[in-house]
């Protein structure tokens, strides 16, 4: 079923043995004759003709094809396995139970709507540790794959969701979507459109960051900032790019100090990003190493956390906790951010009102992306990968009528009558792009207060033009 609630036809004649290579279809020609393809609900519908048949054979196929044609609509059953995976441990260990628990509240949000609705329909979601390590990550997914999952939410580092996306999902077919993996690379990924994520990337939050320490130094101009970050995607990819944005402001960059996060000690490197008496610190880091790094820092008698300005990887309510006050007291910086408005405001009461872990960055996030497995999944009249994949960039933006998991049923009833919807994100609107990126963004400028994480405003940096 396509636009507008019609089937479309194609009619092909081909030549004996001719082979149309797309993966998962194989087809054998053994005489010249005529095949008569047609969408319908994402999946794509096939019928041979022989020469003596065809034009009384071709009519009455579109007859019949036209009469099942539901109004417009389709309603395949199909049973949907979704995979999450999920931090459960490791450097990301604080973001992974929150997560988890924003999966489970979409599909338990899914099953209710399908119920309401009265498709047939099923849903269900297995759970996977990535342990914040690229090779648990990988056997993780290799896991959900022979389980039959077709679409994963996840995985959350992005030195995690690289190697899933080349050693699994891409080659399987699996639709994977990240909440959390923000590094820049991501987008430039050779994914065959099987990769996306819910959360923008960090050439983004580089300009935010920016901008922010500009504002808190009153300008850039030659104000000097020491950057301390990762050896990852992630850490890596934003000890490049914020150097850019800043010098590009008139700032000036001290020392560059990436570290291995894996070390048993940091208190040389911390020496390092800590010489010249800089202006202020920008630190990219996960929780669990931070426990070492900032101590470090804290030990040279040089660093002060209230000059210091951390992005999204530490923006943890549970860190001041997890690494003492010095180490926090003051940090300021910036994260991916979440949308004001209705369905925010919704998922938030959702969240709260449950029991389990307190709410984290990222959360929301996780339920966007299972919420898309399932609509994309609608929209394709198929649980299976591919027919996924070419539906996400639909339900996820205009120009669809918007629906928000409160009108789950209405949007699988719009969906089922061949109807365009816009999914209005936990997070706020989404509107992936060609390359799985969100086209809409928000980014909290944080601090740490009294040892808590607050949001103290809203940014919206705007993207460089390509």
């Amino acid at each position: 079923m396509e636009n507008g609630g019609q089937i479309r036809y194609v009619f092909r004649l081909k030549q004996t043995n001719a082979r149309r290579p797309r993966a998962g279809i194989a087809e054998h020609r053994d005489t010249l004759g005529l095949n008569l393809s047609y969408r319908r609900g994402g999946a794509l519908r096939r019928i041979k003709i022989m020469p003596p048949l065809i034009a009384s054979a071709v009519l009455a196929a579109v007859i019949g094809l036209a009469a099942c044609g539901d109004n417009g609509g389709g309603n395949a059953k199909f049973d949907l396995k979704i995979g999450d995976i999920v931090p459960l441990t490791g450097d990301l260990a604080d973001f992974g139970p929150p997560g988890r628990k924003s999966a489970d509240l979409a599909v338990d949000q899914i099953k209710k709507a399908i119920k309401e609705a009265g498709v047939d329909e099923t849903v269900t979601i297995q759970h996977e540790d990535e342990q914040t390590n690229p090779q648990a990550a990988v056997s993780a997914a290799r896991k959900l794959a022979d389980a039959g999952v077709s679409c994963i939410a996840g995985a959350w580092a992005s030195a995690d969701t690289i190697p899933v996306a080349k050693s699994v999902s891409i080659r399987e077919k699996i639709v994977q979507l990240s909440p959390a993996s923000t590094a820049a690379s991501i987008a430039d990924l050779d994914d065959d459109g099987f990769l996306g994520r819910t959360a923008p990337g960090d050439t983004l939050q580089a300009k935010a960051l920016a901008d922010h320490i500009a504002d808190a130094l009153g300008g850039a101009q030659g104000k000097t900032v020491n950057v301390g970050a990762r050896n990852d995607f992630y850490g890596s990819g934003l000890a490049d790019a914020f150097p850019k944005e800043w010098q590009a402001r008139g700032g000036q960059i001290g020392q560059k100090v990436v570290y291995d996060p894996k070390q048993p000690s940091y208190n040389s490197e911390a020496q390092k990003i800590t010489s010249g008496n800089p202006d202020a610190w920008v630190i990219v880091d996960f929780p669990e190493t931070y426990q070492k790094v900032g101590p470090a820092l804290v030990r040279t008698g040089k660093w002060d956390a209230k000059k210091s300005f951390i992005t999204d990887g530490l923006a943890s309510n549970d860190l001041p906790k997890n690494v003492g006050a010095e180490a926090t007291e003051g940090l300021r910086g910036t994260t991916v951010g979440t949308f004001g408005g209705t369905a925010p405001n919704a998922f938030d009461k959702l969240y709260t009102s449950a029991s389990g872990p307190k709410r984290q960055t990222f959360d929301a996030q996780n339920f966007d992306a299972v919420m898309l497995c399932y609509l994309a999944a609608v929209a394709a009249d198929s649980a299976d990968g591919e027919d996924i994949k070419g539906k996400l960039q639909e339900v996820s933006g205009p120009p669809g009528q918007k629906y928000s998991f409160q009108q789950l049923p209405a949007a699988i009833k719009a969906l089922n009558d061949g109807k365009d919807i816009d999914y209005d994100g936990a997070a706020g609107p989404l509107d992936l792009d060609a390359n799985g990126d969100p086209g809409r963004w928000v980014y909290g400028i944080i601090r740490f207060k009294n040892g808590k994480l607050e949001t103290v405003k809203k940014v919206t940096p705007q993207a460089s033009e390509k």
